[in-house]
């Protein structure tokens, strides 16, 4: 018998103390991140189907074949909700692939659509395009930067969240390889013109994806009439959502569904160029685990149609509750017509000084409170206007069992920040820089080739980080933290995240005195970095 250096309960305690400085992930509380169905059944259920696969190797659906049959009842499923299935506008085959989260779908339909024009035009030494409104996820950004595109980003109403279709038809051009529309956007909940772009997209032959990573599994079923947003609109070519969202399935489960077999085979990587085994991948992994896979189908199967269609209802309900007590609220606003779960709460300067609630202010009151809410910057946009500092508040089916009490605490925490103005970044930065050698000229200077020991300074100058080098835990007010991403050069914010995460993650340093059988993870203490 194995001979354990550790004994298993000792193990699991330790986990479990790690466990409790978390934010918690169920009951309601945190409303951004996770996504709680409020059915402890379904959590049984998604548990005990993905530890039955627990040893299975997704990488080859050849050899364990219950990845393939999950895989075609799961894109099924989507292809179905997204009205993919059957005859469709343009005439070709709606095919998908289950991937590890919505930026793997997203990363692989801008591979597949750079190939695409690449094939398309050979020999071209141009660079194609992303065209996105500012509010398409992040995500696109990492492909552009992974794949050599250029990103070329449009402003959007600074009330609404919305694109104008003329502001992204202007954009258009033979070098564009992929235009991109959100389902809702994940800024602002706001739903793109996707008719209207899909019609200019499909008459140019330049295809349109869809990401509706964090709603579509939510719009599919949501109970309000909607605009056309899915597959049934003619020139939509590929559709990203989640089901690690509003699937409810545990983390991380994408479906990419793709219309046309041609255009989908651009995002497989496939060679035999060595000794080993034929390599053909569909999705950005190898070797990948089936568990995710497992629990979303089994929690598709569980539930089907009519189950989603009535945990969607109980979120629409709690939405439209919470918006209603957020429209009550004097001092904020929601910004725009959200379309779906979603909210982003900016402040009301229709309302005199002395009654209006900043957003950051009231998110940190709330979380003083128990609450998590997420913080969202200001942003200037490429055309000069700026939008809004928000709130952002994502909306589960456990929301409508919790509303009494978020709602105290929401119209508590806004009495007690009202009239109070908002963190002033522009200060806080002149502030911190005097501290350092050479004032805000040498902040501004270190956006550049700035190494890790200067930027650990920097982060511990901010109060991010302690004074071994360390990542501290989260701070207990994140408006000056927010403030400070708005005022800092955009380059200097990023490599100072960088810094923060990889030192959140990175080994205590050893002690040569202590014992080799010491756990494997030395300093083991709770930290969460924000």
């Amino acid at each position: 018998m194995t001979a354990f250096r550790r004994d298993a309960a000792d193990i699991l305690a330790e986990l479990s103390a790690l466990r409790a400085a978390d934010a918690p992930t169920h009951g309601g509380r945190v409303l951004s991140y996770v996504y709680d169905s409020g059915v402890a059944e379904l959590d049984e259920l998604a548990a005990q189907a993905a530890r039955s696969v627990q040893p299975v190797n997704g990488l080859d659906p050849t050899t364990f074949t219950s990845v393939a049959v999950m895989e075609a009842a799961v894109v099924g499923f989507a292809r179905r909700v997204f009205h993919g299935a059957g005859s469709n506008a343009d005439g070709e085959v709606v095919v998908g692939t289950v991937t590890s989260g919505g930026t793997e779908s997203c990363l692989l339909a801008v591979k597949a659509a750079r190939d695409a024009w690449r094939a398309a035009r050979l020999g071209t030494p141009r660079v194609p395009r992303i065209v996105a409104p500012v509010t398409a996820h992040a995500a696109f950004h990492k492909a552009a930067q992974y794949f050599g595109l250029g990103l070329d980003l449009v402003a959007v109403d600074p009330d609404s969240g919305v694109v104008a279709p003329g502001a992204v038809e202007d954009r258009l051009g033979d070098d564009v390889a992929l235009v991109v529309l959100s389902a809702p956007s994940y800024p602002f909940a706001s739903l793109d013109p996707i008719v209207d772009v899909a019609a200019v997209c499909r008459s140019r032959g330049i295809p349109l994806h869809v990401d509706a990573c964090i709603g579509g599994f939510a719009l599919a079923f949501w109970p309000d009439e909607l605009p056309a947003w899915d597959l049934a609109v003619p020139g939509v070519t590929s559709l990203s959502a989640d089901l690690h969202k509003y699937g409810y399935a545990p983390k991380g489960v994408s479906v990419l569904l793709t219309r046309g077999r041609d255009r989908q085979r651009h995002q497989y990587f496939a060679t035999t160029a060595w000794p080993g085994y034929p390599v053909v991948n569909p999705a950005m992994t190898g070797s990948k685990p089936a568990a995710p896979l497992a629990a979303a189908w089994a929690i598709i199967e569980a539930l089907g149609e009519p189950g989603f269609a009535a945990l969607t209802a109980t979120v629409a309900r709690a939405t439209n509750e919470l918006r209603r007590l957020i429209d009550g609220i004097v001092g904020l606003r929601v910004v725009g017509e959200p379309t779906g779960p979603l909210l982003a709460v900016a402040c009301d300067e229709q309302v005199a000084a002395e009654d209006r609630v900043d957003p950051h202010l009231w998110a940190d009151a709330v979380r003083a409170s128990g609450w998590h809410l997420q913080l969202q910057p200001g942003f200037l946009q490429p055309d000069g206007t700026r939008l809004p500092h928000t709130t952002h508040l994502t909306v589960t089916p456990v929301t409508e069992d919790v509303l009494p009490a978020l709602a105290d605490a929401l119209t508590a925490a806004a009495d007690s920040v009202r009239g109070m103005p908002g963190i002033d970044g522009a200060r806080l930065v002149a502030d911190l820089a005097g501290q350092l050698p050479g004032g805000i000229d040498a902040l501004s200077a270190a956006s550049e080739g700035l190494d890790s020991e200067t930027a650990a300074a920097l982060l511990a100058a901010f109060g991010l980080l302690s004074g071994d080098g360390a990542a501290g835990a989260l701070p207990p007010r994140l408006a000056p933290v927010l403030a400070l991403v708005e005022a800092l050069p955009g380059r200097l914010t990023e490599r100072l995240l960088v810094e923060l995460l990889a030192r959140v993650v990175e080994p205590a340093p050893e002690d040569p005195a202590a014992p080799a059988d010491q756990p494997v993870g030395g300093d083991s203490r709770p930290q969460r970095s924000p």
